[in-house]
């Protein structure tokens, strides 16, 4: 089997796997995506072990999954509002968890185990909220929105990918990312944009204004997920965050981008009332 083979079977088995967890049922929902959250925190925690800087692991995939099931729980309408300040107290736990390792360095060890939650639980956990509408009160499982997000995040990749690779020579970053170029950039930020248009028209839950701004928003803030990622793997010496995806690299470079973007696409939907 050609690598290009096995890259392309392997990125139409994720695809299937991220739409069937999004479109199929509540559960289906929170088991794909609680379970990628977790691989991506396995493979954050082990690219950043090292050096005499041991991350609480199990802490870490704990207060992440706590942290998912209290969102899922809250935005499905199971538990009130202040079950959610219980966040703010798990989170503390860390500092108090590492009294008890006897390990070196326990500053950096509570600083990147605090660091995946943050990066990587916390912006899956608000997924909830794109998937979950009528938050609070007269909550209602509704995967439209979701989807299309993913449908520009999707076109947004592969067009940018390809421009760069046909017409791509003016670098973006090339501290950062030497392969990364404008002209891919603004190739896939077009096609972006009219997938978003065409969202509008096949996803009414939202106008065309709305989705417009949460393409705008995965063509910026994604390209930077992407490069602050790329940041993180150049400072550690390394090439993929793991090797589950053939050809794909790990979980956490398939998902880089819409995690910096999630925060900023529900402060978007939320400030304007979209």
């Amino acid at each position: 089997m050609t690598d290009l083979v096995r890259r392309s079977l392997t990125g139409v088995a994720f695809v299937i796997v991220i739409v069937a967890g999004i479109i199929l049922h509540p559960i289906a929902f929170a088991l794909v995506f609680a379970g990628m959250q977790f691989l991506m925190l396995k493979e954050f925690y082990s690219i950043t072990q090292g050096e005499g800087i041991q991350p609480q692991k199990v802490t870490g995939y704990i207060i992440g999954l706590v942290l998912f099931a209290t969102l899922f729980s809250y935005a499905n309408g199971l538990v009130p509002m202040n079950l959610l300040f219980l966040i703010f107290p798990i989170l503390f736990l860390v500092f108090i968890a590492e009294l008890y390792r006897g390990k070196g360095n326990s500053i950096a060890n509570i600083a990147i185990t605090i660091m995946g939650i943050i990066y990587i639980a916390l912006p899956f956990s608000l997924l909830n909220f794109l998937v979950f509408r009528g938050v609070p009160g007269n909550s209602e499982f509704s995967p439209k929105l979701l989807l299309g997000i993913f449908f520009i995040l999707w076109t947004y990749d592969t067009i940018a990918y390809l421009f760069g690779m046909w017409l791509g020579k003016h670098r973006l970053f090339e501290r950062i990312s030497p392969k990364k170029s404008w002209e891919g950039v603004i190739g896939g930020g077009i096609f972006a944009m009219v997938t978003g248009i065409l969202n509008s028209v096949i996803f009414q839950s939202l106008g065309l204004v709305s989705w417009m701004g949460i393409a705008l928003i995965i063509v910026i803030f994604g390209t930077f997920g992407d490069l602050v990622e790329s940041l993180m793997k150049r400072s550690l010496n390394i090439k993929d965050s793991g090797a589950l995806l053939p050809g794909h690299g790990g979980i956490l470079d398939r998902f880089d981008s819409l995690l910096m973007a999630i925060p900023f696409i529900i402060a978007w939907l939320l400030i304007f009332n979209h």
